[in-house]
């Protein structure tokens, strides 16, 4: 393939693309000009062969990629690894990654996944995978590196905040994702979405049904649980929110053009009844986890607790290409925004919690804890016995851990005895 017929070839699928482009025939084929050159110059020149279809391949990722980091070429494999991703299992180490600054950045690991098991952080960059360093490579690019059969071994170097950077071996494996996960604090429904996928709106619906079923319709609140939630299919967000909304715009999302505007409204129906629902958010909640929470805040309908969300605020579409040899490929297109009902951008901002609440290190008990009985000669003072102090229970233990968690099961409660105060 000589460089005319690239030209000739380039220049008739713009036109083709769009017949707009031909007022600017001119100016758009003095830069398919230039790509010709380089194309040519590189496929004779560089230091090893290359196959016309991976320079036009790395060309287009290259195109794509340069737009903003969630935009990419997706291959064959990809392809098919990406059909697989939003059906809840694939192969790999469970993280979702964005690139920053030429690194690969961990928006947030996905719970009980090999890289969450490891001590992967929302936040940490990945600067070196294996033997390879990060800077230079394509998200694309990085992502095929990390990926690998089940059972083998891969050691990453991660840069995280306030410390030098350290090494990371991990074990990859098939990871089958539980997008919802339910247990009972007492009287109060916990509910966690760990990623978005085709099977969570039925999970958290059977997850409240179960509930409820459990403490006999009298729980006295619900919390959701969407920390380190790195996003998914922005259908199932949708869906998630109006299981709790009575009415109302769930999210909205804008393109280029005001014929790209759609609005998604919830339909009649709540179903924990308008009881009491707490929100947890940190910086690894990301996407269509930070649709939820930002509808349910803007609603009033919730109240949201933690830390400021990632910002991702922008859609992606897949657009599926048919190869000449009948495999499929596609790109990963930014073509939109989200807005939260009342029309803020999530994009680079994140969702603002109600009530900032960090996750801290608490470590209060491993000090003495003194009471006013516990002084010589006080007055009360009960006798002593020699039973040994009463052991937490699980439920406890994670409680005192979990210090996020734990403000939010004392919200629903407070909420709980405010209520009644006005019913009585």
């Amino acid at each position: 393939m000589n460089k005319k017929i690239i030209q000739c070839i380039l220049v008739i699928s713009c036109i083709s693309f769009n017949n707009s482009s031909f007022a600017k025939s001119k100016e758009t084929y003095e830069y398919l000009d230039l790509f010709g050159q380089i194309f040519d110059r590189v496929r004779s020149s560089y230091v090893e062969e290359v196959t016309d279809e991976e320079l036009i391949e790395k060309a287009i990722d290259g195109m794509l990629t340069g737009l903003d980091p969630h935009s990419g070429y997706m291959d064959e494999e990809i392809w098919e690894e990406m059909q697989r991703d939003t059906q809840g299992k694939f192969g790999g180490l469970g993280i979702e990654i964005t690139m920053e600054d030429g690194f690969v950045k961990v928006i947030s690991p996905i719970e009980d996944t090999p890289a969450y098991r490891a001590g992967v952080l929302a936040g940490d960059y990945i600067i070196q995978i294996d033997d390879t360093p990060v800077f230079g490579l394509t998200l694309t690019e990085a992502v095929e590196l990390m990926r690998g059969e089940k059972g083998s071994s891969i050691t990453i170097i991660v840069s995280r905040e306030g410390v030098e950077p350290f090494e990371i071996e991990i074990i990859r494996d098939i990871i089958k994702i539980q997008s919802v996960k339910n247990e009972i604090f007492n009287d109060i429904g916990y509910l966690r979405i760990t990623t978005f996928t085709e099977q969570t709106e039925s999970g958290i619906i059977k997850s409240i049904n179960k509930i409820k079923e459990n403490l006999k319709n009298n729980e006295i609140g619900y919390i959701l649980d969407l920390r380190s939630n790195p996003g998914g299919l922005l259908s199932q967000a949708v869906k998630v929110t109006d299981i709790f909304l009575e009415q109302g715009e769930i999210v909205s999302t804008r393109g280029r053009k005001e014929i790209d505007m759609k609005r998604f409204r919830a339909k009649k129906g709540d179903l924990i009844n308008s009881k009491p629902l707490v929100v947890i958010i940190n910086g690894g909640s990301a996407s269509a986890s930070e649709i939820v929470a930002g509808a349910l805040q803007d609603h009033k309908r919730a109240i949201v607790i933690g830390t400021k969300s990632f910002g991702k605020g922008s859609v992606q579409t897949i657009i599926p290409f048919k190869k000449s040899n009948d495999a499929m490929a596609g790109i990963r297109l930014t073509t939109a925004r989200y807005y939260t009902p009342s029309g803020e951008s999530i994009q680079g901002k994140g969702i603002e919690p109600d009530i900032i609440v960090e996750q801290g290190n608490f470590e209060a008990n491993n000090y003495l804890k003194y009471s006013e009985s516990d002084l010589k000669g006080s007055l009360d003072k009960e006798e002593e016995n020699d039973e040994s102090e009463e052991e937490l229970s699980p439920l406890q233990e994670r409680l005192e851990k979990d210090f996020q968690l734990s403000r939010a099961v004392d919200l629903i409660r407070g909420l709980s005895i405010y209520k009644e105060s006005f019913s009585d």
